[in-house]
């Protein structure tokens, strides 16, 4: 792989991550971030709708009417969130559950639509899947940096697995705790990239 696809694949890692560069996907950043398990289960979800869309959207640029783009790409979308959907729920109920409403808002998830509009339609299918594949990454690192941070101080374990009691802080585990961390999250990335 040459470094002009290397940095294609690792763009979205640090220098271009969705959710602690460009403030993407707060939504679900916040929402799921409960616990690393949640995170993860969030962040493959994405992800695979994210490379798949991208490499659809590619295949299809130069056959797409441009005033009908959007709602070609939110199609193509809202068919790989269902194959998503479909498969928690028959395969992982107690993920898909407790993900829940988030997993059907991948649709409207500007971080998928965004890379669609702004590179699958641009670029070719190989680079698209590469990008894809490392927004995703990315995306599912955030995830799961703000989750270890949120579930280790709310509730005092890791992968669900209890390590310490009686330190734990409730508002980790609530609504103000996810944005007290993204928020230092995001300094500390941006104090690395400095």
């Amino acid at each position: 792989m040459n470094m002009n696809k290397l940095k294609i694949l690792t763009n979205g890692f640090i220098k271009e991550n969705p959710t602690l560069v460009l403030v993407l996907g707060t939504c679900p950043s916040l929402a799921v971030t409960t616990s690393v398990v949640n995170a993860i289960g969030m962040g493959a979800a994405t992800t695979f709708v994210l490379t798949m869309s991208n490499l659809l959207i590619s295949l299809l640029k130069n056959f797409t009417p441009n005033k009908v783009r959007i709602p070609i790409f939110i199609v193509v979308i809202a068919t790989f969130t269902t194959i998503v959907d479909l498969i928690l729920q028959g395969f992982v109920p107690a993920l898909a559950s407790s993900l829940g409403l988030f997993i059907p808002l991948i649709v409207v998830n500007c971080i998928v639509l965004g890379r669609a509009e702004a590179f699958a339609s641009k670029n070719s299918v190989f680079d698209s899947l590469l990008d894809g594949i490392g927004m995703g990454i990315g995306f599912t690192f955030a995830l799961s940096l703000i989750a270890t941070c949120r579930e280790l101080l709310g509730n005092g374990s890791f992968f669900e697995y209890k390590l310490f009691n009686g330190t734990e802080l409730l508002l980790f585990v609530l609504a103000p705790g996810a944005f007290i961390v993204m928020g230092f999250l995001i300094a500390l990335v941006k104090k690395i990239k400095n």
